[in-house]
Protein backbone atom coordinates (compact mmCIF):
# COMPACT_ATOMS: atom_id res chain seq x y z
CA UNK A 1 0.00 0.00 0.00
CA UNK A 2 1.32 3.15 -0.63
CA UNK A 3 1.48 6.86 1.58
CA UNK A 4 2.21 9.86 0.77
CA UNK A 5 4.41 11.41 3.90
CA UNK A 6 5.47 14.79 4.60
CA UNK A 7 8.55 15.03 6.07
CA UNK A 8 10.98 17.52 7.95
CA UNK A 9 14.69 17.27 7.36
CA UNK A 10 17.37 17.98 9.95
CA UNK A 11 17.95 21.25 8.20
CA UNK A 12 14.41 22.10 8.77
CA UNK A 13 13.58 21.81 5.06
CA UNK A 14 9.91 20.28 4.30
CA UNK A 15 9.42 17.30 1.80
CA UNK A 16 7.26 14.87 0.49
CA UNK A 17 7.61 11.46 0.08
CA UNK A 18 5.96 8.56 -1.73
CA UNK A 19 6.67 4.96 0.43
CA UNK A 20 5.02 1.80 -0.64
CA UNK A 21 4.90 -0.14 2.54
CA UNK A 22 2.74 -2.90 4.79
CA UNK A 23 0.50 0.06 7.27
CA UNK A 24 1.00 3.61 8.59
CA UNK A 25 3.93 2.29 11.10
CA UNK A 26 5.95 0.41 8.46
CA UNK A 27 6.08 3.79 6.30
CA UNK A 28 7.14 5.78 9.37
CA UNK A 29 9.80 3.08 10.47
CA UNK A 30 11.01 3.48 6.47
CA UNK A 31 11.23 7.01 6.74
CA UNK A 32 12.93 7.54 9.64
CA UNK A 33 15.47 4.88 8.65
CA UNK A 34 16.32 7.67 6.07
CA UNK A 35 16.52 10.29 8.87
CA UNK A 36 13.66 12.29 8.07
CA UNK A 37 11.28 13.48 11.16
CA UNK A 38 7.18 12.05 9.88
CA UNK A 39 4.98 15.12 10.53
CA UNK A 40 2.04 13.93 8.71
CA UNK A 41 1.22 10.91 6.42
CA UNK A 42 -2.11 8.98 5.28
CA UNK A 43 -2.90 6.68 2.00
CA UNK A 44 -2.31 7.91 -1.15
CA UNK A 45 -6.00 8.40 -2.56
CA UNK A 46 -4.81 7.37 -6.19
CA UNK A 47 -3.50 4.36 -4.95
CA UNK A 48 -6.80 3.20 -2.66
CA UNK A 49 -8.61 3.78 -6.06
CA UNK A 50 -5.94 2.11 -8.43
CA UNK A 51 -6.86 -1.73 -8.93
CA UNK A 52 -5.62 -3.09 -12.05
CA UNK A 53 -2.44 -3.80 -10.67
CA UNK A 54 -1.37 -4.85 -6.83
CA UNK A 55 0.39 -1.83 -5.44
CA UNK A 56 1.81 -0.95 -8.69
CA UNK A 57 3.52 -4.35 -9.06
CA UNK A 58 1.68 -6.68 -12.01
CA UNK A 59 1.89 -10.04 -10.70
CA UNK A 60 2.03 -11.66 -13.53
CA UNK A 61 4.65 -9.97 -14.95
CA UNK A 62 6.75 -10.44 -11.93
CA UNK A 63 6.26 -14.20 -12.19
CA UNK A 64 7.52 -14.16 -15.98
CA UNK A 65 10.46 -12.07 -15.43
CA UNK A 66 11.15 -14.33 -12.25
CA UNK A 67 10.48 -17.56 -14.29
CA UNK A 68 13.00 -16.49 -16.40
CA UNK A 69 15.63 -15.15 -14.34
CA UNK A 70 15.61 -18.28 -12.53
CA UNK A 71 15.40 -20.69 -15.48
CA UNK A 72 18.52 -18.91 -16.86
CA UNK A 73 20.34 -20.62 -13.74
CA UNK A 74 20.25 -17.27 -10.76
CA UNK A 75 19.62 -17.98 -7.71
CA UNK A 76 16.59 -16.28 -6.47
CA UNK A 77 18.24 -13.36 -4.55
CA UNK A 78 20.01 -12.54 -7.92
CA UNK A 79 16.92 -12.91 -9.55
CA UNK A 80 15.17 -10.46 -7.49
CA UNK A 81 18.71 -7.62 -7.37
CA UNK A 82 18.64 -8.06 -11.26
CA UNK A 83 14.69 -7.40 -11.12
CA UNK A 84 15.49 -4.39 -8.89
CA UNK A 85 18.31 -3.30 -11.38
CA UNK A 86 15.90 -2.87 -14.07
CA UNK A 87 12.98 -0.94 -12.39
CA UNK A 88 12.22 2.38 -12.73
CA UNK A 89 9.25 2.29 -10.78
CA UNK A 90 9.40 3.74 -7.26
CA UNK A 91 6.17 1.40 -6.02
CA UNK A 92 7.75 -1.73 -7.31
CA UNK A 93 11.10 -0.93 -6.49
CA UNK A 94 10.29 -0.34 -2.72
CA UNK A 95 8.43 -4.03 -2.75
CA UNK A 96 11.31 -5.82 -4.22
CA UNK A 97 13.56 -4.00 -1.65
CA UNK A 98 11.54 -5.64 0.77
CA UNK A 99 11.79 -8.82 -0.67
CA UNK A 100 15.05 -8.75 -0.71
CA UNK A 101 15.57 -7.22 2.77
CA UNK A 102 13.40 -10.64 3.95
CA UNK A 103 15.31 -13.08 2.49
CA UNK A 104 19.01 -11.22 3.28
CA UNK A 105 17.60 -11.45 6.86
CA UNK A 106 16.80 -15.40 6.57
CA UNK A 107 13.04 -15.58 5.44
CA UNK A 108 11.70 -18.25 3.56
CA UNK A 109 10.53 -16.70 -0.07
CA UNK A 110 6.84 -17.72 0.82
CA UNK A 111 7.32 -16.12 4.63
CA UNK A 112 8.42 -12.72 2.70
CA UNK A 113 5.30 -12.73 0.19
CA UNK A 114 2.92 -13.84 2.99
CA UNK A 115 4.05 -10.75 4.94
CA UNK A 116 2.71 -8.32 2.20
CA UNK A 117 -1.30 -10.12 1.31
CA UNK A 118 -1.64 -6.61 -0.61
CA UNK A 119 0.37 -7.55 -3.30
CA UNK A 120 0.33 -11.67 -3.06
CA UNK A 121 -2.91 -13.15 -2.71
CA UNK A 122 -3.04 -16.55 -0.65
CA UNK A 123 -2.83 -18.76 -3.72
CA UNK A 124 0.22 -17.58 -4.90
CA UNK A 125 1.74 -17.58 -1.35
CA UNK A 126 0.62 -21.37 -1.22
CA UNK A 127 1.90 -22.66 -4.52
CA UNK A 128 5.23 -20.73 -3.40
CA UNK A 129 5.29 -22.13 -0.18
CA UNK A 130 4.53 -26.13 -1.76
CA UNK A 131 7.42 -25.56 -4.30
CA UNK A 132 9.75 -24.63 -1.31
CA UNK A 133 9.32 -28.17 0.14
CA UNK A 134 9.98 -29.70 -3.51
CA UNK A 135 12.96 -27.04 -4.13
CA UNK A 136 11.04 -26.59 -7.84
CA UNK A 137 10.02 -22.94 -7.78
CA UNK A 138 10.30 -22.61 -11.13
CA UNK A 139 7.81 -25.29 -12.18
CA UNK A 140 5.50 -23.65 -9.66
CA UNK A 141 5.64 -20.42 -11.28
CA UNK A 142 5.25 -21.82 -15.16
CA UNK A 143 1.67 -23.65 -13.43
CA UNK A 144 0.56 -20.00 -12.07
CA UNK A 145 1.46 -18.05 -14.96
CA UNK A 146 -0.43 -21.08 -16.62
CA UNK A 147 -2.51 -21.01 -14.83
CA UNK A 148 -3.29 -16.78 -14.97
CA UNK A 149 -3.12 -16.90 -18.50
CA UNK A 150 -5.84 -18.86 -18.94
CA UNK A 151 -8.22 -17.53 -16.90
CA UNK A 152 -7.24 -13.82 -18.36
CA UNK A 153 -7.76 -15.72 -21.44
CA UNK A 154 -11.56 -16.56 -20.57
CA UNK A 155 -12.25 -13.43 -19.07
CA UNK A 156 -10.72 -11.20 -22.36
CA UNK A 157 -13.50 -13.05 -24.47
CA UNK A 158 -15.98 -12.25 -21.92
CA UNK A 159 -15.02 -8.73 -21.71
CA UNK A 160 -14.88 -8.69 -25.98
CA UNK A 161 -18.11 -9.92 -26.54
CA UNK A 162 -19.60 -7.19 -23.96
CA UNK A 163 -17.87 -4.61 -25.67
CA UNK A 164 -19.95 -4.39 -29.04
CA UNK A 165 -22.84 -4.33 -27.45
CA UNK A 166 -22.11 -1.91 -25.39
CA UNK A 167 -20.83 0.94 -27.74
CA UNK A 168 -24.18 -0.28 -29.62
CA UNK A 169 -26.65 0.78 -26.99
CA UNK A 170 -24.31 4.29 -25.77
CA UNK A 171 -24.54 4.97 -29.68
CA UNK A 172 -28.33 4.04 -30.07
CA UNK A 173 -28.98 5.51 -26.79
CA UNK A 174 -27.72 9.09 -27.65
CA UNK A 175 -29.11 8.93 -31.24
CA UNK A 176 -32.48 8.31 -29.36
CA UNK A 177 -31.91 11.05 -26.54
CA UNK A 178 -30.86 13.25 -28.87
CA UNK A 179 -33.79 12.97 -31.43
CA UNK A 180 -36.47 12.96 -28.40
CA UNK A 181 -34.57 16.60 -26.35
CA UNK A 182 -33.37 18.69 -29.52
CA UNK A 183 -35.29 17.37 -33.10
CA UNK A 184 -38.89 16.43 -31.80
CA UNK A 185 -39.42 20.09 -29.90
CA UNK A 186 -38.95 22.02 -33.28
CA UNK A 187 -41.01 19.49 -35.18
CA UNK A 188 -43.41 20.10 -32.20
CA UNK A 189 -43.28 24.29 -32.68
CA UNK A 190 -43.72 23.67 -36.40
CA UNK A 191 -46.79 21.40 -35.77
CA UNK A 192 -48.27 23.51 -33.39
CA UNK A 193 -48.35 26.58 -36.14
CA UNK A 194 -49.87 24.46 -38.45
CA UNK A 195 -53.23 23.95 -36.71
CA UNK A 196 -53.77 20.43 -37.84
CA UNK A 197 -54.98 17.36 -35.92
CA UNK A 198 -51.72 15.26 -35.77
CA UNK A 199 -51.96 11.16 -35.21
CA UNK A 200 -52.53 9.78 -31.52
CA UNK A 201 -49.34 8.31 -31.40
CA UNK A 202 -47.40 11.31 -33.14
CA UNK A 203 -48.95 14.08 -30.57
CA UNK A 204 -47.77 11.84 -27.56
CA UNK A 205 -44.15 11.90 -29.47
CA UNK A 206 -44.51 15.58 -29.54
CA UNK A 207 -46.02 16.21 -25.94
CA UNK A 208 -42.98 14.15 -24.42
CA UNK A 209 -40.12 16.12 -26.67
CA UNK A 210 -42.08 19.87 -25.18
CA UNK A 211 -41.75 18.56 -21.82
CA UNK A 212 -37.83 17.41 -22.15
CA UNK A 213 -37.01 20.54 -23.56
CA UNK A 214 -38.92 22.54 -20.94
CA UNK A 215 -36.87 20.26 -17.99
CA UNK A 216 -34.06 19.40 -19.88
CA UNK A 217 -31.67 20.25 -16.45
CA UNK A 218 -33.91 18.16 -14.41
CA UNK A 219 -33.97 15.06 -17.04
CA UNK A 220 -30.24 15.56 -16.78
CA UNK A 221 -29.75 15.41 -13.32
CA UNK A 222 -31.86 12.30 -12.79
CA UNK A 223 -30.03 10.75 -15.47
CA UNK A 224 -27.00 11.44 -14.00
CA UNK A 225 -28.68 10.18 -10.63
CA UNK A 226 -29.64 6.86 -12.22
CA UNK A 227 -26.33 5.93 -13.80
CA UNK A 228 -24.44 6.90 -10.29
CA UNK A 229 -27.53 4.50 -8.73
CA UNK A 230 -26.30 2.15 -11.19
CA UNK A 231 -23.25 1.96 -11.06
CA UNK A 232 -22.95 1.85 -7.65
CA UNK A 233 -25.84 -1.13 -7.47
CA UNK A 234 -23.43 -3.23 -9.93
CA UNK A 235 -20.20 -2.36 -7.69
CA UNK A 236 -22.69 -3.90 -4.75
CA UNK A 237 -24.18 -6.74 -6.47
CA UNK A 238 -20.15 -7.60 -7.64
CA UNK A 239 -18.66 -7.38 -3.61
CA UNK A 240 -21.54 -9.56 -2.71
CA UNK A 241 -21.82 -11.83 -5.48
CA UNK A 242 -24.99 -10.94 -6.04
CA UNK A 243 -24.00 -10.66 -9.85
CA UNK A 244 -23.52 -14.80 -10.02
CA UNK A 245 -26.89 -15.07 -8.51
CA UNK A 246 -28.75 -12.73 -10.49
CA UNK A 247 -27.27 -14.53 -13.92
CA UNK A 248 -28.37 -18.07 -12.79
CA UNK A 249 -31.83 -17.20 -12.17
CA UNK A 250 -31.33 -16.04 -16.54
CA UNK A 251 -32.69 -19.13 -18.25
CA UNK A 252 -29.69 -20.42 -20.45
CA UNK A 253 -27.33 -18.01 -19.06
CA UNK A 254 -27.59 -19.93 -15.39
CA UNK A 255 -25.93 -23.05 -16.24
CA UNK A 256 -23.05 -20.98 -18.24
CA UNK A 257 -22.51 -18.93 -15.53
CA UNK A 258 -22.38 -21.86 -13.55
CA UNK A 259 -19.96 -23.92 -15.76
CA UNK A 260 -17.42 -20.31 -15.50
CA UNK A 261 -17.27 -21.04 -11.83
CA UNK A 262 -16.70 -24.39 -12.16
CA UNK A 263 -14.01 -23.78 -14.41
CA UNK A 264 -12.29 -21.50 -12.24
CA UNK A 265 -12.46 -23.97 -9.21
CA UNK A 266 -10.88 -26.94 -11.37
CA UNK A 267 -8.43 -24.84 -12.84
CA UNK A 268 -7.20 -23.42 -9.21
CA UNK A 269 -7.81 -26.86 -7.42
CA UNK A 270 -5.49 -28.61 -10.18
CA UNK A 271 -2.86 -25.99 -10.23
CA UNK A 272 -2.39 -26.48 -5.91
CA UNK A 273 -2.85 -30.12 -6.34
CA UNK A 274 -0.26 -30.45 -9.03
CA UNK A 275 1.89 -28.61 -6.40
CA UNK A 276 1.93 -30.49 -3.89
CA UNK A 277 -1.40 -28.95 -1.95
CA UNK A 278 -3.56 -31.44 -0.34
CA UNK A 279 -7.18 -31.23 -1.75
CA UNK A 280 -8.15 -30.13 1.56
CA UNK A 281 -6.06 -27.06 1.88
CA UNK A 282 -6.35 -26.56 -2.04
CA UNK A 283 -10.30 -26.32 -0.56
CA UNK A 284 -9.56 -23.91 1.65
CA UNK A 285 -7.14 -21.41 -0.43
CA UNK A 286 -10.01 -20.95 -2.97
CA UNK A 287 -12.71 -20.40 -0.41
CA UNK A 288 -12.21 -16.30 -1.18
CA UNK A 289 -12.27 -17.01 -4.70
CA UNK A 290 -15.93 -18.19 -5.50
CA UNK A 291 -19.79 -16.85 -5.10
CA UNK A 292 -21.22 -17.32 -1.60
CA UNK A 293 -23.40 -19.79 -2.89
CA UNK A 294 -20.52 -21.90 -3.97
CA UNK A 295 -18.21 -21.17 -1.07
CA UNK A 296 -21.20 -22.74 1.16
CA UNK A 297 -21.38 -25.75 -1.17
CA UNK A 298 -17.49 -26.51 -1.01
CA UNK A 299 -17.80 -25.90 2.64
CA UNK A 300 -20.08 -29.05 3.03
CA UNK A 301 -18.02 -30.53 0.07
CA UNK A 302 -14.92 -30.85 2.63
CA UNK A 303 -16.37 -31.54 5.09
CA UNK A 304 -17.43 -34.88 3.43
CA UNK A 305 -13.90 -35.29 2.14
CA UNK A 306 -12.73 -34.83 6.05
CA UNK A 307 -15.16 -38.12 6.60
CA UNK A 308 -13.97 -39.94 4.39
CA UNK A 309 -15.77 -39.85 0.81
CA UNK A 310 -13.75 -39.43 -2.23
CA UNK A 311 -13.82 -35.97 -4.47
CA UNK A 312 -15.93 -37.32 -7.07
CA UNK A 313 -18.74 -38.47 -4.41
CA UNK A 314 -18.78 -34.73 -2.25
CA UNK A 315 -18.93 -32.59 -5.44
CA UNK A 316 -21.37 -34.78 -6.87
CA UNK A 317 -23.74 -34.69 -3.68
CA UNK A 318 -22.89 -30.77 -3.50
CA UNK A 319 -23.97 -30.23 -7.80
CA UNK A 320 -20.10 -29.24 -7.91
CA UNK A 321 -19.83 -31.63 -11.28
CA UNK A 322 -21.60 -32.29 -14.23
CA UNK A 323 -21.88 -35.49 -16.28
CA UNK A 324 -18.07 -35.18 -18.29
CA UNK A 325 -16.31 -33.66 -15.03
CA UNK A 326 -17.57 -36.57 -12.85
CA UNK A 327 -16.62 -39.15 -15.28
CA UNK A 328 -13.12 -37.12 -15.33
CA UNK A 329 -12.93 -37.00 -11.61
CA UNK A 330 -13.42 -40.90 -10.84
CA UNK A 331 -10.78 -41.53 -13.67
CA UNK A 332 -8.08 -39.16 -11.74
CA UNK A 333 -9.25 -41.37 -8.48
CA UNK A 334 -8.11 -44.46 -10.49
CA UNK A 335 -4.99 -43.21 -11.37
CA UNK A 336 -4.01 -41.57 -8.93
CA UNK A 337 -3.54 -37.67 -11.28
CA UNK A 338 -6.02 -36.18 -9.70
CA UNK A 339 -4.45 -32.72 -10.25
CA UNK A 340 -4.02 -33.27 -13.96
CA UNK A 341 -7.37 -34.22 -14.26
CA UNK A 342 -8.86 -31.20 -12.57
CA UNK A 343 -6.82 -29.07 -15.15
CA UNK A 344 -8.55 -30.90 -18.31
CA UNK A 345 -11.80 -31.05 -16.86
CA UNK A 346 -11.38 -26.70 -16.44
CA UNK A 347 -10.00 -26.89 -20.17
CA UNK A 348 -13.21 -28.65 -20.99
CA UNK A 349 -15.55 -26.59 -19.45
CA UNK A 350 -13.20 -23.55 -21.23
CA UNK A 351 -14.10 -24.70 -24.41
CA UNK A 352 -17.34 -24.96 -23.94
CA UNK A 353 -17.83 -21.83 -22.61
CA UNK A 354 -15.99 -19.99 -25.52
CA UNK A 355 -18.15 -22.08 -28.27
CA UNK A 356 -21.11 -20.51 -25.99
CA UNK A 357 -19.86 -16.85 -26.31
CA UNK A 358 -19.55 -17.11 -30.01
CA UNK A 359 -22.96 -18.74 -30.60
CA UNK A 360 -24.01 -16.18 -27.96
CA UNK A 361 -22.44 -12.92 -29.60
CA UNK A 362 -23.73 -13.81 -33.26
CA UNK A 363 -27.43 -14.05 -32.43
CA UNK A 364 -27.56 -11.43 -29.80
CA UNK A 365 -25.41 -8.67 -31.79
CA UNK A 366 -28.23 -8.37 -34.71
CA UNK A 367 -30.86 -8.81 -32.49
CA UNK A 368 -29.57 -5.51 -30.68
CA UNK A 369 -29.22 -3.61 -33.59
CA UNK A 370 -32.60 -4.45 -34.97
CA UNK A 371 -33.93 -3.42 -32.00
CA UNK A 372 -31.83 -0.22 -32.15
CA UNK A 373 -32.70 0.36 -35.51
CA UNK A 374 -36.79 0.08 -34.75
CA UNK A 375 -36.49 2.62 -31.83
CA UNK A 376 -34.79 5.19 -33.79
CA UNK A 377 -37.09 4.40 -37.14
CA UNK A 378 -39.94 4.56 -35.17
CA UNK A 379 -39.15 7.73 -33.58
CA UNK A 380 -38.09 9.29 -37.02
CA UNK A 381 -41.43 7.72 -38.52
CA UNK A 382 -43.83 9.29 -35.84
CA UNK A 383 -42.14 12.81 -36.87
CA UNK A 384 -43.07 12.55 -40.56
CA UNK A 385 -46.24 10.78 -40.20
CA UNK A 386 -48.04 14.53 -40.15
CA UNK A 387 -46.43 14.85 -43.31
CA UNK A 388 -47.06 12.32 -44.91
CA UNK A 389 -50.57 13.25 -44.22
CA UNK A 390 -50.47 16.52 -45.63
CA UNK A 391 -48.50 15.60 -49.08
CA UNK A 392 -51.76 13.03 -49.31
CA UNK A 393 -54.24 16.01 -48.79
CA UNK A 394 -52.26 17.91 -51.21
CA UNK A 395 -51.91 15.39 -54.29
Amino acid sequence: MQFEVRTLSAEMVIGQLLVDARDEADARRQVEARGLYVSAIAPQRAALRAGGKRGGLSLLLFSQELLALLTAGLGIVEGLEALLEKEANPATRNVLERLLAGLREGQRFSAVLADQPELFPPLYVGIVRAAEGTSDLPRALARYIDYQQRIDLVRGKLVSAAIYPCILLLVGGGVSLFLIAYVVPRFAEVYQGAGRNLPWLSQQMLNWGQFAAQHTSLLLALLALLLTAGVLGVRHLIRSGGVMRLLARLPGVGERAHIYELSRLYLTLGMLSEGGITIVHALDTVQGMVSPALRLHLQQARSAIEAGLPLSTAFEANHLTTPISLRMLRVGERTGDMGPMLTQSAAFYDGEISRWIDRFTRTFEPLLMAAIGLIVGAIVVLLYMPIFDLAGDMS
